[in-house]
């Protein structure tokens, strides 16, 4: 790819996870497609270049979060964001992805034209120069979450003097050693970032208006390392990952239809490593495990700074920001230097991109998804949305795959739009997938795509069946239509016939 090019075949939006496992198995399944991936950042990878927090690391293991067709290799298995953007820049240099990569480039606007069967995608660079390029096909890489504004939960500071900061914009000179600190959160950022500034800060108090569950398990996976030791790298890889999958499948079907045994289990494994500081108030939220998503804590890492003192978690909401510090409603008061408001995502649906066709705009929120990659009567588009309670890799390699093969089935059938026709008087009954109580999907569930109770129709939520499904299906399944530019997109008759 030449930096004058502006036709591709394939436009990858984002140099995250899923853009760069995009231009990886095209490069292996569809190497006769041209590609450009376009990064809004100067840096690819992602969330794991924009999150510069004390502790950023996974929250999920490697061998899921990491790709099927490249090994973890590193001793841990949860690991921290340099590690993981490590791996992300050896996989763009040894398959000879980074020459397809335009940092600076943030698509703002794509309107697919059919009569030519053409993306128009409208960028902004970081120059201030507006470009267009175009594409027979888009995927959308690029996350979920909005990536210049976090969720904002409305504080009044009042007369609080200190510095407040969200873990979306950390600073590079952040000097907290010696400080009082309070992270205002419970999830996954907020139980990363209070045992990591705990080290240096004078105390860190991890306030939260409600507890999450939380599972304790070793940054190291013991049967990794050995497997590595005994076995070629892939085949232990493979073998590691498998295992994982099933066991986060089995953890999470167990939460669901054995709650109460699965509570004792967490209880138990939190009560052994804070001793006679464990408080069961404190790890008690008022939904059951995997209603939301659980919060690792790899090595113990925060329970050993509450029992070193450094670290403390408090329940209560906020009454005021006041000189010195942040008042309860119980008029408890926690003394604060500086205040990390670690309150959550705000999401956001195709990267905020104003998509639209034959100049028509887009509105996701009435489009179903198509087995999880495309959208109901929506050509030549697909998207990456992880899944809510296992890697968001383990999507991504799915509907890489996938698109591949649609695009394979393109070129063989000599066809211009693959498109998942839902007639209209194709009656769907919706079904609410998102049905997780995490506060970031209640505040989207609004602008979030619909999905029907039967598949095809929708964004499933298990990834063992998801892959053997994918694996399985024909591409050409009598829902995804194939046609020629100009042709009629609703019409049975207009469809090109399955290739020979």
């Amino acid at each position: 790819m030449t930096e004058q090019a502006s036709h591709f075949d394939v436009l990858i939006v984002g140099a995250g996870i899923s853009g760069i496992g995009m231009a990886a198995h095209m490069t292996k399944k569809s190497p006769h497609a041209s590609y450009a991936i376009l990064e809004r950042r100067d840096n690819l990878g992602g969330t794991w270049d924009l999150f510069r927090y004390p502790g950023i690391r996974s929250d999920s293991d490697m061998h899921t979060l990491g790709f099927d067709f490249e090994p973890w290799k590193h001793e841990k298995s949860i690991a921290d964001a340099p590690a993981i953007l490590d791996y992300l820049h050896r996989i763009v240099d040894e398959r000879g992805i980074r020459q397809h990569i335009r940092l600076g480039h943030k698509v703002v606007a794509a309107d697919f034209d059919s009569a030519t069967a053409r993306w128009t995608v409208q960028i902004e660079t970081g120059e201030g120069e507006h470009k267009r390029l175009t594409a027979n096909f888009l995927y959308l890489g690029s996350g979920y979450y909005d990536y210049d504004e976090p969720y904002d939960p409305g504080f009044e500071l009042g007369e609080f003097e200190g510095q407040v900061l969200h873990p979306q914009f950390w600073p590079d000179d952040l000097d907290y050693a010696g400080k009082q600190v309070v992270v205002i959160g419970s999830g996954a950022t907020a139980v990363t970032i209070t045992p990591s500034m705990a080290d240096k800060a004078a105390k860190v108090t991890m306030l939260q208006r409600t507890p999450t569950w939380m599972f304790s398990r070793p940054a190291k996976d013991k049967i990794a390392n050995f497997l590595r030791k005994i076995l070629p790298e892939e085949t232990a890889y493979r073998l590691t990952r498998w295992k994982n999958i099933k066991m986060q499948d089995i953890g999470f079907k167990r939460a669901r239809d054995k709650p109460e045994k699965v509570k004792d289990f967490l209880y138990k494994k939190i009560e052994k490593a804070l001793g006679d500081k464990f408080d069961r108030k404190t790890f008690t939220p008022p939904y059951n495990p995997w209603d939301q998503r659980l919060c690792l804590v790899p090595d113990d890492d925060l329970f050993n700074a509450m029992k070193s003192g450094k670290a403390d978690i408090v329940t209560g909401h906020i009454k005021a920001f006041e000189k010195g510090g942040v008042r309860l409603a119980d008029d408890r008061f926690l003394p604060a230097d500086i205040v990390v408001t670690a309150t959550g995502l705000k999401l956001a649906v195709a990267g905020k991109i104003a998509v639209s066709v034959d100049g028509e705009s887009v509105d996701f929120a009435e489009r179903f998804y198509y087995k999880g990659v495309m959208f109901s009567n929506l050509p030549n588009l697909a998207v990456v949305f992880g899944y809510l309670n296992a890697s968001w890799t383990l999507r991504a390699d799915l509907n890489s795959d996938y698109i591949c093969r649609v695009l394979n089935a393109m070129k063989a059938k000599g066809a211009d739009i693959a498109m998942p026709v839902l007639a209209d008087d194709h009656a769907l009954v919706e079904d609410d997938i998102f049905d997780f109580s995490s506060g970031y999907i209640q505040r989207s569930k609004q602008i979030m795509p619909k999905n029907a109770v039967a598949y095809p129709w929708r964004l499933n939520q298990e990834y063992v069946i998801d892959r053997k499904r994918m694996a399985s299906d024909p591409v050409e399944d009598g829902v995804l239509a194939f046609r020629r530019a100009g042709a009629n997109a609703t019409q049975q008759e207009e469809r090109l016939e399955a290739a020979e």
